[in-house]
Protein backbone atom coordinates (compact mmCIF):
# COMPACT_ATOMS: atom_id res chain seq x y z
CA UNK A 1 0.00 0.00 0.00
CA UNK A 2 1.19 3.50 -0.80
CA UNK A 3 1.82 5.16 2.55
CA UNK A 4 2.07 8.71 1.24
CA UNK A 5 -0.59 11.19 2.28
CA UNK A 6 -1.69 14.42 0.68
CA UNK A 7 -2.89 17.20 2.96
CA UNK A 8 -3.85 19.67 0.24
CA UNK A 9 -6.53 17.47 -1.31
CA UNK A 10 -9.79 17.15 0.62
CA UNK A 11 -11.70 13.92 1.15
CA UNK A 12 -14.51 15.35 -0.98
CA UNK A 13 -12.05 15.94 -3.84
CA UNK A 14 -10.82 12.35 -3.68
CA UNK A 15 -14.47 11.31 -3.91
CA UNK A 16 -14.92 13.53 -6.99
CA UNK A 17 -11.93 11.86 -8.65
CA UNK A 18 -13.24 8.38 -7.76
CA UNK A 19 -16.65 9.21 -9.22
CA UNK A 20 -15.17 10.74 -12.36
CA UNK A 21 -13.15 7.57 -12.98
CA UNK A 22 -16.40 5.61 -13.27
CA UNK A 23 -16.94 7.28 -16.66
CA UNK A 24 -13.42 6.80 -18.00
CA UNK A 25 -13.37 5.29 -21.52
CA UNK A 26 -17.18 5.16 -21.64
CA UNK A 27 -17.35 6.87 -25.01
CA UNK A 28 -20.52 8.60 -26.18
CA UNK A 29 -22.97 7.61 -23.46
CA UNK A 30 -25.38 9.57 -21.31
CA UNK A 31 -23.84 10.23 -17.90
CA UNK A 32 -26.55 10.33 -15.23
CA UNK A 33 -25.02 11.29 -11.88
CA UNK A 34 -27.26 11.49 -8.83
CA UNK A 35 -25.78 13.60 -6.05
CA UNK A 36 -23.52 16.64 -5.77
CA UNK A 37 -20.19 14.84 -5.93
CA UNK A 38 -21.15 12.45 -8.76
CA UNK A 39 -22.36 15.48 -10.73
CA UNK A 40 -19.04 17.26 -10.24
CA UNK A 41 -17.26 14.02 -11.16
CA UNK A 42 -19.20 13.62 -14.41
CA UNK A 43 -18.44 17.19 -15.46
CA UNK A 44 -14.78 16.72 -14.59
CA UNK A 45 -14.64 13.51 -16.65
CA UNK A 46 -16.14 15.28 -19.67
CA UNK A 47 -13.69 18.17 -19.37
CA UNK A 48 -10.69 15.83 -19.19
CA UNK A 49 -10.48 12.16 -20.12
CA UNK A 50 -14.04 11.43 -21.36
CA UNK A 51 -14.92 14.30 -23.70
CA UNK A 52 -17.61 12.33 -25.54
CA UNK A 53 -19.87 12.00 -22.50
CA UNK A 54 -23.35 13.44 -22.83
CA UNK A 55 -24.61 15.54 -19.93
CA UNK A 56 -28.18 16.65 -19.26
CA UNK A 57 -29.90 19.31 -17.18
CA UNK A 58 -31.68 16.54 -15.28
CA UNK A 59 -34.87 17.11 -17.20
CA UNK A 60 -35.10 17.13 -20.99
CA UNK A 61 -32.04 18.86 -22.44
CA UNK A 62 -28.57 17.73 -23.41
CA UNK A 63 -26.24 20.47 -22.18
CA UNK A 64 -22.65 21.56 -22.78
CA UNK A 65 -19.92 22.11 -20.24
CA UNK A 66 -21.32 25.52 -19.27
CA UNK A 67 -24.92 24.28 -19.05
CA UNK A 68 -25.90 25.72 -22.44
CA UNK A 69 -28.56 23.56 -24.15
CA UNK A 70 -27.18 21.53 -27.04
CA UNK A 71 -30.05 19.21 -27.80
CA UNK A 72 -33.50 17.93 -26.89
CA UNK A 73 -33.83 14.68 -24.97
CA UNK A 74 -37.52 13.87 -24.44
CA UNK A 75 -38.42 11.07 -22.07
CA UNK A 76 -39.05 8.51 -24.81
CA UNK A 77 -35.53 9.01 -26.20
CA UNK A 78 -34.09 8.89 -22.71
CA UNK A 79 -35.74 5.48 -22.20
CA UNK A 80 -34.35 4.31 -25.54
CA UNK A 81 -30.84 5.16 -24.35
CA UNK A 82 -31.44 3.40 -21.02
CA UNK A 83 -32.72 0.18 -22.55
CA UNK A 84 -30.07 0.26 -25.25
CA UNK A 85 -27.15 0.43 -22.84
CA UNK A 86 -26.12 3.95 -23.90
CA UNK A 87 -26.27 5.36 -20.39
CA UNK A 88 -24.11 5.04 -17.26
CA UNK A 89 -26.00 6.05 -14.16
CA UNK A 90 -24.50 6.61 -10.72
CA UNK A 91 -27.31 6.14 -8.22
CA UNK A 92 -27.48 6.45 -4.48
CA UNK A 93 -28.21 3.55 -2.14
CA UNK A 94 -30.06 3.46 1.17
CA UNK A 95 -28.79 -0.12 1.42
CA UNK A 96 -26.34 -2.11 -0.69
CA UNK A 97 -25.14 -5.67 -0.11
CA UNK A 98 -22.03 -7.66 -0.94
CA UNK A 99 -23.27 -8.61 -4.41
CA UNK A 100 -24.43 -5.12 -5.35
CA UNK A 101 -28.17 -5.43 -4.71
CA UNK A 102 -29.40 -1.93 -3.90
CA UNK A 103 -32.41 -0.71 -1.94
CA UNK A 104 -34.00 2.74 -2.16
CA UNK A 105 -37.58 1.65 -1.44
CA UNK A 106 -38.12 0.78 2.23
CA UNK A 107 -36.45 -0.27 5.46
CA UNK A 108 -37.91 -3.39 7.07
CA UNK A 109 -40.52 -5.81 5.74
CA UNK A 110 -41.96 -4.37 2.54
CA UNK A 111 -45.49 -5.38 3.62
CA UNK A 112 -45.20 -3.11 6.67
CA UNK A 113 -41.93 -1.19 6.46
CA UNK A 114 -40.43 0.71 9.36
CA UNK A 115 -39.49 3.47 6.91
CA UNK A 116 -40.80 4.30 3.45
CA UNK A 117 -38.15 5.69 1.09
CA UNK A 118 -38.17 6.79 -2.56
CA UNK A 119 -39.61 3.62 -4.00
CA UNK A 120 -38.16 1.25 -6.56
CA UNK A 121 -38.26 3.92 -9.29
CA UNK A 122 -36.20 2.99 -12.37
CA UNK A 123 -33.54 1.03 -10.49
CA UNK A 124 -34.32 -2.43 -11.97
CA UNK A 125 -34.30 -1.14 -15.56
CA UNK A 126 -31.17 0.92 -14.94
CA UNK A 127 -29.20 -1.94 -13.45
CA UNK A 128 -30.26 -4.56 -15.99
CA UNK A 129 -29.91 -2.49 -19.14
CA UNK A 130 -26.94 -0.15 -18.69
CA UNK A 131 -23.86 0.21 -16.49
CA UNK A 132 -24.84 1.26 -12.98
CA UNK A 133 -22.47 2.56 -10.33
CA UNK A 134 -23.33 3.73 -6.82
CA UNK A 135 -22.43 6.66 -4.60
CA UNK A 136 -22.68 6.51 -0.80
CA UNK A 137 -21.61 9.73 0.94
CA UNK A 138 -21.67 8.21 4.44
CA UNK A 139 -20.28 4.68 4.62
CA UNK A 140 -21.83 2.71 7.52
CA UNK A 141 -23.20 -0.69 8.47
CA UNK A 142 -26.68 0.76 8.00
CA UNK A 143 -25.98 1.17 4.29
CA UNK A 144 -23.51 -1.64 3.57
CA UNK A 145 -25.66 -4.54 4.78
CA UNK A 146 -25.51 -8.32 4.58
CA UNK A 147 -28.88 -8.44 2.79
CA UNK A 148 -31.00 -5.57 1.52
CA UNK A 149 -34.58 -5.36 2.78
CA UNK A 150 -35.85 -5.01 -0.79
CA UNK A 151 -34.05 -5.38 -4.11
CA UNK A 152 -34.39 -2.32 -6.32
CA UNK A 153 -31.08 -2.17 -8.20
CA UNK A 154 -30.16 -5.71 -9.24
CA UNK A 155 -26.94 -7.25 -7.91
CA UNK A 156 -24.77 -9.91 -9.50
CA UNK A 157 -26.28 -12.85 -7.60
CA UNK A 158 -29.86 -11.78 -8.39
CA UNK A 159 -29.07 -11.21 -12.07
CA UNK A 160 -27.42 -14.64 -12.32
CA UNK A 161 -30.43 -16.28 -10.67
CA UNK A 162 -32.75 -14.62 -13.19
CA UNK A 163 -30.82 -16.03 -16.15
CA UNK A 164 -29.22 -14.82 -19.40
CA UNK A 165 -31.86 -12.20 -20.15
CA UNK A 166 -30.90 -10.42 -16.93
CA UNK A 167 -27.13 -10.80 -17.20
CA UNK A 168 -26.75 -9.79 -20.85
CA UNK A 169 -26.21 -6.07 -20.19
CA UNK A 170 -25.89 -6.11 -16.41
CA UNK A 171 -22.71 -4.46 -15.10
CA UNK A 172 -21.84 -2.67 -11.86
CA UNK A 173 -18.53 -0.88 -12.51
CA UNK A 174 -17.95 0.59 -9.06
CA UNK A 175 -19.27 1.77 -5.73
CA UNK A 176 -17.78 4.96 -4.32
CA UNK A 177 -18.16 6.00 -0.70
CA UNK A 178 -16.55 8.61 1.53
CA UNK A 179 -14.09 5.90 2.62
CA UNK A 180 -13.02 4.29 -0.63
CA UNK A 181 -13.79 2.66 -3.96
CA UNK A 182 -15.26 -0.80 -4.36
CA UNK A 183 -15.77 -3.14 -7.29
CA UNK A 184 -16.92 -6.71 -7.92
CA UNK A 185 -13.79 -8.13 -9.56
CA UNK A 186 -13.86 -11.38 -7.59
CA UNK A 187 -14.63 -14.98 -8.67
CA UNK A 188 -18.09 -14.92 -7.06
CA UNK A 189 -18.76 -11.26 -7.88
CA UNK A 190 -18.70 -10.24 -4.22
CA UNK A 191 -17.76 -6.66 -3.36
CA UNK A 192 -14.05 -5.94 -3.13
CA UNK A 193 -12.19 -3.00 -1.66
CA UNK A 194 -10.45 -1.53 -4.71
CA UNK A 195 -8.90 1.59 -3.17
CA UNK A 196 -8.80 3.59 0.04
CA UNK A 197 -9.09 7.33 0.15
CA UNK A 198 -5.91 8.69 1.78
CA UNK A 199 -6.25 8.77 5.55
CA UNK A 200 -8.59 5.76 5.68
CA UNK A 201 -7.52 2.30 6.87
CA UNK A 202 -8.72 -1.16 5.88
CA UNK A 203 -9.88 -1.77 9.45
CA UNK A 204 -11.94 1.42 9.35
CA UNK A 205 -13.71 0.26 6.19
CA UNK A 206 -14.27 -3.23 7.56
CA UNK A 207 -15.73 -1.79 10.76
CA UNK A 208 -18.21 0.31 8.77
CA UNK A 209 -19.30 -2.58 6.52
CA UNK A 210 -21.96 -5.10 7.52
CA UNK A 211 -20.56 -8.05 5.59
CA UNK A 212 -17.22 -9.71 4.91
CA UNK A 213 -15.53 -7.48 2.36
CA UNK A 214 -13.02 -8.95 -0.08
CA UNK A 215 -9.61 -7.33 0.32
CA UNK A 216 -6.74 -7.89 -2.17
CA UNK A 217 -3.95 -10.00 -0.68
CA UNK A 218 -1.21 -7.75 -2.04
CA UNK A 219 -2.53 -4.66 -0.28
CA UNK A 220 -4.99 -1.94 -1.13
CA UNK A 221 -3.85 1.11 -3.12
CA UNK A 222 -4.96 4.62 -2.38
CA UNK A 223 -7.44 6.39 -4.62
CA UNK A 224 -5.37 8.21 -7.23
CA UNK A 225 -4.25 11.78 -6.74
CA UNK A 226 -5.96 14.48 -8.80
CA UNK A 227 -3.68 16.26 -11.22
CA UNK A 228 -3.04 19.99 -10.70
CA UNK A 229 -5.25 20.64 -13.73
CA UNK A 230 -8.08 18.57 -12.30
CA UNK A 231 -7.85 20.36 -8.96
CA UNK A 232 -8.02 23.71 -10.71
CA UNK A 233 -11.12 22.63 -12.63
CA UNK A 234 -12.83 21.32 -9.50
CA UNK A 235 -12.04 24.36 -7.37
CA UNK A 236 -12.22 27.21 -9.87
CA UNK A 237 -14.48 26.12 -12.72
CA UNK A 238 -16.89 23.31 -11.81
CA UNK A 239 -17.46 23.87 -8.09
CA UNK A 240 -16.02 27.24 -7.02
CA UNK A 241 -18.57 27.48 -4.18
CA UNK A 242 -17.25 24.23 -2.67
CA UNK A 243 -20.65 22.51 -2.56
CA UNK A 244 -18.79 19.18 -2.52
CA UNK A 245 -18.01 19.60 1.16
CA UNK A 246 -21.71 19.78 1.96
CA UNK A 247 -21.86 16.10 0.99
CA UNK A 248 -18.51 14.95 2.36
CA UNK A 249 -17.21 16.99 5.27
CA UNK A 250 -13.49 17.72 5.75
CA UNK A 251 -11.59 15.25 7.94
Amino acid sequence: MNTATTTSVSRAEYCVIACAEAWRDNGEVLASPMGLIPGIGARLAKRTFSPDLLLTDGEALVVGLDGTPEGWLPYRLHLTMVTGGKRHVMMGASQIDRFGNQNISCIGDWQQPARQLLGVRGAPVNSLNNPTSYWVPKHSTRVFVDKVDMICGVGYDSAAAAGPAATRYHRLPRVVSNLGVFDFETPDRAMRLASLHPGVTVDEVRGATGFALAVPEGGVPYTREPTPGELRLIREVIDPENTREREVKPV
